[in-house]
């Protein structure tokens, strides 16, 4: 197979992840956006699949560590991977605040981590795949189930579109009318419109032929308020 990762017409995904995420204001803030649901039941879901203190695995697009600090808790090995360098240094410091020597944290992206060693048993992923446009999700599904062994979970959170082109504005306009007016308190309609114009949520019906491409069975697909979609999936 021919490796293209390097290649000069592969995206940046510092550049998709947006300056945000390069601002430390932006980085102390991120855990009260982002602080629901916890990682309670995305670790549940790995321990009933088998995931115990010998598993690896990799959160990819780790953020501020939530659930990869959770995960060394629990399991024998996690590889925190994320493309911003502030979110990355935070997770190292918490890693070491907390004493967790079993986590070990990567600056780097869906399309560009390079995962060494025995495969892993699980990839976690939260809220970023999103920063990649159709055609790198594709790829990047790719590289997870490449890393994975056979039977490996992939555990998935994302805004994945469970509806139609045709009810798009009913949907997101209801989506919008439970936004927050204080930006402090979370998710504003203009935090929202931004996601809409800049980022690229797919539809459910593009993003799970992609999966399947990618060697993937969806196991368990529940979605809120048809916006929020959480996957489980094992490689074939």
């Amino acid at each position: 197979m021919v490796s293209w990762e390097d290649s000069d017409w592969v995206v940046d995904e510092q550049a998709h992840a947006g300056p945000e995420h390069l601002d430390a204001g932006f980085v102390a803030g991120f855990d009260r956006k982002q602080g629901w649901p916890g990682p309670g039941p995305d670790l549940a879901v790995l321990r009933a699949h088998g995931l115990d203190g010998s598993s690896h695995v990799v959160d990819l697009g780790a953020g501020t560590g939530r659930f990869a600090l959770a995960a060394a808790r629990e399991f024998g090995r996690v590889t925190a991977v994320d493309v911003s360098p502030a979110m990355a240094e935070l997770v190292r410091e918490r890693a070491a605040a907390s004493g967790l020597g079993n986590l070990s944290v990567v600056r780097a992206g869906f399309l560009s981590y390079r995962h060494g060693g025995p495969a892993a048993d699980a990839v976690y992923t939260r809220h970023a795949l999103h920063q990649l446009p159709d055609f790198w999700k594709a790829l990047a599904l790719r590289r997870i189930a490449a890393l994975l062994r056979p039977g490996g979970v992939l555990r998935l959170r994302d805004l994945i579109f469970d509806f139609g082109p045709q009810e798009a504005p009913e949907v997101l306009e209801g989506w919008m009318a439970g936004a927050v007016e204080d930006p402090a308190a979370g998710y504003t309609r203009q935090d929202y419109a931004e996601h809409l114009r800049t980022e690229f949520s797919t539809f459910r019906w593009l993003f799970e032929p992609m999966l399947a491409a990618a060697g993937f069975t969806v196991l368990e697909a529940e979605f809120q308020d048809r916006i929020y979609g959480t996957y489980t999936c094992v490689r074939r």
